[in-house]
């Protein structure tokens, strides 16, 4: 029988660091890469906890799995995503609940796993197209971030088009009337993405007769570089707009860096307000305003959702809507 020590030899960590992965310690700080090494060498040896080896503890607790849009490369550079997933994590640690990461394979989410299942939480944005990748036998699925089925599905999401309308309802209030955005094709699984966003910017401005099509950038991912690139392309276009919202922070540091590169003034000559205020965008200069979304209280509340379905029998589905905060700080100022 494979024990801790196995683990750890195999992975290069202390028995101590495997003992508090595997029991999902929140206190530990660790690297996801790492964390991943050890799930995945437990899994090969199959090793089983204290609580697996007792059949009747084993049998009462509720075995979570957990999909993720993003690859967990694409999850270190925008860090949306991770911090839904920790919520996850923390909450299904204090319920006691037992969490396996299952990764795509090919057109699925299959693997080893699924039939032992008690329910699913589902990161990102999924569309009812991505719905067959699920087990078709599996009702007890909790979408964060979107809510490809109503009627079936539980979901949590935020109220995009009311967030972006009270940023640009801001940015108005100062004056601003060239409005420029900056945004990513989102395309996933070979397919673009919509993003509320970059819709609700356009149907504003045109309603308000302001909208500039010159001043929309789009690339084709959502990371600090992405931003970096499209800013310096709006640069080079010889024609600025006097604000720039843009899809997310990650995009706006690195949309901030190619301004600061050109010696162009923020807020002086160009405003930005950014998307989620992850923890860097209070400690960019100037420090960003954003609009906050509360990330790890979405996770929190999936599993929230999935542990009252388990426990009462639930079959009417549940969509939440957890609010969200225009953050003002100083990357803005009035023309």
């Amino acid at each position: 029988m494979a024990t801790i020590k196995d683990i750890a030899q195999l992975a290069s960590v202390s028995i101590a660091t495997v003992s508090r992965v595997l029991n999902y310690d929140p206190s530990l700080s660790v690297g996801d890469d790492t964390r991943k090494r050890i799930f995945e060498i437990a899994q090969q040896l199959n090793y089983k906890t204290l609580r697996e080896r007792n059949g009747t503890a084993a049998k009462e607790m509720t075995r979570i799995g957990i999909v993720n849009w993003y690859s967990d490369q694409e999850e270190m550079l925008d860090p949306y995503y991770m911090a839904v997933r920790l919520g996850v994590e923390r909450e299904c640690f204090q319920r006691q609940m037992e969490v396996v990461k299952l990764f795509r394979q090919e057109r699925s989410y299959y693997n080893e796993w699924v039939g032992e299942l008690d329910g699913m939480i589902a990161i990102g944005r999924f569309e009812k197209e991505d719905l067959d990748m699920f087990p078709a036998s599996m009702d007890k699925i909790v979408f964060v971030d979107s809510s490809p089925d109503d009627q079936r599905f539980d979901s949590v999401i935020i109220d995009l088009r009311k967030s972006v309308t009270e940023v640009l309802d801001y940015l108005v209030h100062l004056g601003h009337q060239r409005i420029g955005y900056i945004g990513g094709h989102n395309i996933v699984n070979n397919k673009r993405v919509r993003d509320e966003r970059e819709v609700t910017l356009r149907d504003y401005l045109k309603n308000k007769d302001i909208f500039h099509p010159q001043f929309i950038f789009t690339g084709e991912n959502l990371f600090s570089e992405d931003g970096y690139v499209q800013m310096s392309r709006a640069i080079e276009s010889g024609e600025l707009p006097s604000a720039f919202f843009i899809e997310n922070d990650s995009m706006a540091v690195g949309a901030l860096r190619a301004l600061h590169e050109a010696g162009i003034e923020v807020p002086g000559a160009v405003s930005l307000v950014g998307f989620n205020d992850i923890p860097i965008s209070e400690f960019v200069q100037p420090p960003l305003t954003t609009v906050k979304v509360h990330m790890e209280y979405m996770g929190e509340t999936a599993v929230e959702l999935l542990a009252e379905r388990l426990t009462t029998k639930r079959s009417i589905p549940k969509k939440v809507v957890i609010p969200t905060a225009l953050t003002i700080r100083s990357s803005c100022s009035d023309v």
